[in-house]
């Protein structure tokens, strides 16, 4: 296929306003790829060059990106950079230059430009940025407006398009399996490899049987199990039964990968942290006795002179780039194993939990910054209710509690595991994480400030949606105001994202990327959001808390059904 084609396609998808009918488009689209590009072309509708967990980036800046547009239309580069101001959006800037310049459109294929941008992520050395400039000069000079559009996005990380990889499946589930609906047939493979284009490359050569055979492998992350909520340990108990309880540490979820004497950390993003924390690779290479193995961990700073728990405004500052020997000295890190997933070339995410922590116990040597999460047996109200309460008082979220004979489902939320945290008669103690989906200019003072109130929402898994619950204007500091339009400027659109379900309509759209950490007195029912049907569910009196862009994806913000069971838990004793 060639370049322009996907280009069209990506015209379309952009332009539309249902989740429907962007499946619809997809499936077309993917009625005209080849085996060998379907790929290629999930890498490029999730503006990457590569699956997430990969850590291969572009590395261009927005003015690298204007240099480029410049080199390549011949005019200034300060020419570029106002075009920009005005428009909000290097893309519209170079579809405009390019029409300007009549640039005569090449028959470049969806290969070879997916394969020079790759080039451009895996340029380094001297003399990078002007490498970088000159390949994506090379591929402006042969494209039309609308091709140059959506290609400059892409260095940037900002497709515009809306598309969720629950979408992608769709489209995928209607043309090779008949029906959308199927989707959950591919899903399960999804969340043991975590790599859209495998899938749709696999799907595409050996149908559904090749894709269910998928299976975990070292090097590759599998999609964390997340747990669902429920109110007491007295519920707990009358649910669940017999569980293994397990202390909630408030950190970063590490998964830790171990190949031989090589190392890879993942974040519950997807994305490699390795670089980021130097003493958990060393703990696991000193510490793990097995060859080949997948944990999972929480990570969070530990003050060894005081031996208590930081909490995670702390923990948050050793996710950098720059700095980390230093940051290191300063916060350093534990990283709890509660869970092993592989072990020496046998997957055991089908194994029983009780077998799993057997396992884990004794392949993992205590005593260095990796620690066993043994948890306790419990199936008492009273010994569930003296952990709570003792996690509690050492400055942690609660507990998680968990089915003895449960498997590891990755990507699953249900009642095999569960959040257990403090809660009171009357009162919403719990934190929900939403999803910034726009701002509104402020009045007064916070006009200075670009932004006075945040549109927020949950997820809607079913629908694959973003629902309202909120407007927030309270909680940040005068200097965290100003940062909201920088941090939200990269994910600015001009209209309504496609998976964005809202009565309200804000100064500014936000593309659902950035995930905050928000408090409220209770859970009412309003008839201006639209979290759970009319009237949707809404937040009284929110305020932030923190910041969890670093270790959570949109998708893994609260969902409707948590929302809803935490409005159905709040008043009952």
């Amino acid at each position: 296929m060639l370049f322009s084609r996907l280009s069209e396609y990506f015209e379309k998808l952009e332009k539309i306003s249902s989740r429907l009918a962007l499946i619809d488009i997809l499936s077309d689209l993917f009625k005209e790829v080849k085996a060998d590009e379907v790929g290629k072309v999930c890498y490029l509708l999730q503006g990457r060059v590569a699956p997430f967990y990969e850590p291969l980036e572009m590395g261009m800046a927005e003015r690298t990106v204007a240099a480029s547009l410049a080199k390549a239309y011949g005019i200034p580069k300060e020419q570029v950079l106002k075009e920009y101001g005005k428009a909000g959006d290097l893309g519209i800037v170079a579809s405009q230059l390019n029409s300007e310049c009549r640039v005569k459109s090449s028959e470049l294929t969806i290969a070879e430009v997916f394969n020079t941008l790759r080039q451009i992520a895996q340029t380094n050395g001297v003399g990078t940025v002007e490498k970088k400039q000159d390949l994506l000069v090379g591929l402006l000079k042969q494209m039309n407006s609308i091709s140059a559009k959506h290609l400059v996005r892409i260095p940037l990380g900002v497709s515009r398009l809306g598309i969720g990889d629950p979408t992608i499946l769709d489209a995928f589930a209607k043309l090779k399996l008949g029906d959308r609906s199927k989707r959950k047939l591919l899903e399960g493979a999804y969340n043991r490899v975590s790599d859209l284009g495998l899938i749709g490359e696999t799907l595409w050569e050996g149908g559904l049987a090749a894709v269910e055979k998928l299976s975990v492998q070292v090097g590759r992350p599998i999609r964390s199990q997340l747990a669902e909520r429920l109110p007491s340990p007295e519920k707990v108990i009358e649910k669940m039964g017999e569980v293994n309880a397990q202390r909630k540490l408030d950190g970063f979820r590490v998964q830790i990968h171990k190949n031989g004497n090589t190392i890879r950390l993942f974040s519950r993003n997807l994305e490699e942290t390795t670089p980021m924390f130097p003493e958990i690779a060393e703990g696991a290479r000193k510490q793990i006795k097995a060859k080949t193995i997948i944990l999972d961990s929480e990570a969070i700073g530990f003050n060894p002179v005081s031996d208590e728990f930081l909490p995670f405004q702390e923990t948050t500052q050793r996710r950098r780039k720059y700095g980390i020997s230093e940051m290191a000295k300063k916060i350093p890190l534990k990283a709890f194993c509660f869970d092993i997933l592989y072990k020496d070339g046998t997957s055991l995410i089908d194994q029983p939990l009780a077998a799993r922590l057997k396992t884990l116990n004794d392949v993992v040597k205590d005593g260095g910054v990796l620690m066993v999460e043994r948890g306790e047996t419990v199936n008492q109200v009273e010994r569930l209710q003296t952990m709570l309460d003792d996690a509690i008082s050492k400055g942690l979220e609660g507990l998680v509690v968990k089915r003895l004979d449960s498997k590891y489902e990755a990507g699953a939320r249900n009642f095999n595991w569960v959040k257990l945290k403090r809660h009171s008669a009357g009162e919403l103690k719990d934190t929900i994480d939403c999803v910034i989906l726009g701002y509104i200019f402020g009045k007064g003072k916070r006009v200075s400030f670009g932004a006075g109130a945040l549109l927020v929402g949950v997820y809607d898994g079913k629908k694959d949606e973003f629902v309202t619950v909120s407007k927030i204007g309270t909680g940040l500091t005068d200097e965290e105001w100003r940062q909201i339009r920088v941090q939200s400027s990269k994910f600015r659109v001009q209209k309504k994202p496609v998976r964005v379900n809202s009565k309200i309509i804000p100064s500014v759209w936000v593309e659902p990327k950035i995930v905050i950490e928000v408090l409220a007195d209770e859970i009412t029912r309003s008839p201006v959001h639209t979290a759970g049907g009319k009237p949707g569910y809404a937040l009284r009196f929110p305020r932030l808390v923190s910041f969890r862009a670093a270790d959570k994806k949109a998708e893994d913000a609260t969902t409707i059904k948590e929302l809803i069971e935490m409005y159905n838990q709040q008043f009952k004793k």
